[in-house]
């Protein structure tokens, strides 16, 4: 646990002593997607000082939230402990709490595997999904989300350039799509499919368009007026 204490006997004041330290949450977001090294977390997390990853690893590891266990192939690494898994409500919640006030991104900001599974995992709507597969690619990213009977997974493949033109054919995604950024806006309900076509927002490289309407409908974060927001 964080050496700083509020002195309040109150569970929000116990749950920021333990995860609201900078970067504690980030870390734990990363962790959710699943067991991470040291060289993981920090690649993931490019400005975090070393001093202070290794800080915040002890404190979580302190706290219950994180541990460290040998994996197969992979030495000693870091995961969520069942206390810690039981956060992944909650850190979808804030994702979507926090998806309105993101707007535009700012010079040197960075999408990363992990915090794009995440963001797909937020704006998943089980209700409306479609079973489909997509290849979706922003920036240097490149996620492989497949939707079926309701439930997604999302798997990190190996950044390429996709392909161009053509359809599917066994063990390829249903349609790939490439985008920056500016998904959010689709994501959000601010443009619809065609506008993010037509505006270069989104490009279907292979399959059929409509299939963006899906994908649309199954990952979709409500906005909502943000109160004060122009005061």
């Amino acid at each position: 646990m964080a050496a700083r204490s509020y002195g309040q006997y109150c569970g929000i004041t116990t749950a920021v002593e333990l995860i609201g330290e900078r970067w504690a949450m980030l870390i734990v977001r990363d962790l959710l997607v699943g067991p991470r090294r040291y060289t993981d977390l920090k690649k993931g997390l490019p400005r975090i000082p070393t001093n202070i990853l290794s800080t915040r690893l002890r404190e979580l590891q302190e706290g219950g939230v994180v541990r460290r266990v040998p994996l197969k192939n992979c030495g000693l690494v870091y995961e969520l402990t069942p206390y810690g898994q039981a956060l992944e409500p909650i850190m979808l919640a804030i994702g979507r709490w926090g998806f309105p006030a993101m707007g535009n991104p700012s010079a040197g900001d960075v999408v990363t595997p992990d915090s794009l599974t995440m963001a797909l995992r937020t704006a998943f709507r089980s209700e409306a999904a479609t079973d489909a597969d997509y290849e979706l690619h922003v920036g240097e990213v490149a996620l492989r989300a497949q939707v079926r009977d309701g439930m997604l997974s999302v798997a990190q493949i190996t950044p390429s350039a996709p392909p161009v033109g053509g359809r599917a054919t066994d063990g390829e995604a249903d349609a790939v799509l490439v985008a920056g950024p500016g998904i959010r806006r689709l994501i959000g309900g601010e443009i619809t499919p065609a506008e993010a076509i037509a505006h270069d927002i989104v490009a279907v490289v292979r399959g059929e368009e409509s299939f963006l309407d899906s994908f649309a409908s199954t990952f979709h974060i409500a906005s909502f007026e943000l109160q004060g927001a122009e005061s």
